[in-house]
């Protein structure tokens, strides 16, 4: 437990531009309070002692601003960056080096029963707001951006963005449609709707006029 913690204390100062010691990350970082509390549920939770699980679950969501399902596991080194409004579900499975930002969600769509929730591989990057929804897995240093909505597997060494996400760079090299991604001048979808059903009715009256001429 301790060699966890001094490992997560490290993580932090190393990706943490803003972390001055072991002191402040340890009293002040609620990101490292919430994975302590959730080591602290989830073995709970796996000794089938589930009201006491999730009460601590709860207590650390109450105090932090982070929900950790007891049930979820994570791996080693786990930073969590401002952290608040982040929610990770029941069969969530995080690996070791992972950066999640604030207002991630690792969820379920609704419709999948037992594994509902994400499977994030080592050194996965989670952008804030981002919400990544159903049983897949997101593969080793795959990088989500922000406010992304992941809904199918995100491969190993890629970046996710969009909504819903496209892959837009594999393994360091953009991908073919990656121009067509653009998150700040997106066409109004109706706008384009309404344009191509325009076109169509002026072709139809162009075709009636030569009929009737």
């Amino acid at each position: 437990m301790f060699n966890n913690l001094r490992e997560t204390i490290n993580a932090y100062k190393q990706r943490d531009p803003a972390a001055r010691s072991s002191f402040e990350i340890f009293f002040l970082y609620q990101g490292v309070h919430a994975v302590m509390y959730h080591r602290l549920a989830h073995s709970l939770y796996k000794h089938n002692l589930r009201f006491l699980a999730r009460a601590v679950s709860q207590w650390s969501r109450h105090f932090t601003g982070i929900e950790i399902h007891p049930g979820a596991t994570i791996g080693r080194r786990l930073v969590i960056d401002h952290g608040m409004g982040i929610v990770i579900g029941e069969t969530a499975e995080i690996g070791d080096d992972c950066l999640l930002y604030q207002g991630v969600t690792l969820g379920g769509t609704g419709k999948d029963k037992g594994k509902r929730h994400p499977t994030l591989g080592n050194n996965v990057m989670v952008g804030s707001g981002a919400k990544v929804l159903g049983p897949f897995t997101v593969g080793d240093n795959a990088r989500i951006a922000a406010n992304a909505v992941v809904l199918q597997e995100v491969p190993a060494d890629s970046t996710a963005v969009g909504i819903p996400a496209r892959i837009v760079r594999k393994a360091g090299e953009k991908v073919n449609y990656a121009a067509e991604v653009d998150q700040i001048h997106v066409a109004d979808p109706v706008a384009l709707e309404l344009a191509a059903l325009r076109e169509r009715l002026e072709a139809l009256e162009k075709k009636d006029n030569k009929e009737n001429t």
